[in-house]
């Protein structure tokens, strides 16, 4: 069943506003090098701002 939410969700990320990215090399202890990307569109809090429609003025 769908979850209702009244947020919405951010369109480029889907809600995933962080990922962490491996480089592909190791630590000394043998746990992966990672860094932290978040989305640019929403700055990483998942959701996005609601937009109004704008008045056609003539």
């Amino acid at each position: 069943m769908p979850q209702h939410t009244r947020a919405r969700i951010c369109r480029d990320c889907d809600g995933h506003a962080t990922a962490h990215i491996t480089t592909g090399t190791r630590h000394r202890d043998g746990t992966r090098v990672t860094f932290r990307v978040t989305c640019p569109a929403c700055k990483g809090t998942g959701t996005a701002r609601r937009v109004r429609p704008q008045e056609v003025t003539a």
